[in-house]
């Protein structure tokens, strides 16, 4: 999974195991993106991460959108990771 939140955003808190990967930085980390399974891309609400998955599938990554992002993992009662990611996408 990727956070295509930008870095403030995802330090105050992410879902655990979701790899930082703002979309300025997108086009950068697709190569490090495995290709035998799908990438989940999420955001704040769902917006970003939709754009976000459209143009990985261009890119012929099989991307999909989490519905609702952060903010629906959380109203499930789910709970968030908060700080830096060890390493990157």
């Amino acid at each position: 999974m990727i956070d295509v939140r930008e870095p403030d955003e995802y330090r105050a808190g992410h879902v655990p195991g979701a790899h930082p990967a703002p979309l300025s930085t997108l086009g950068a980390v697709v190569s490090a993106l495995p290709g035998d399974e799908p990438v989940y891309v999420i955001c704040a609400s769902g917006n970003r991460s939709g754009w976000a998955a459209e143009q990985l599938e261009a890119l012929g990554v099989d991307a999909v959108s989490v519905a609702g992002g952060t903010a629906a993992w959380t109203r499930a009662g789910h709970s968030l990771d908060r700080g830096a990611a060890a390493e990157a996408a």
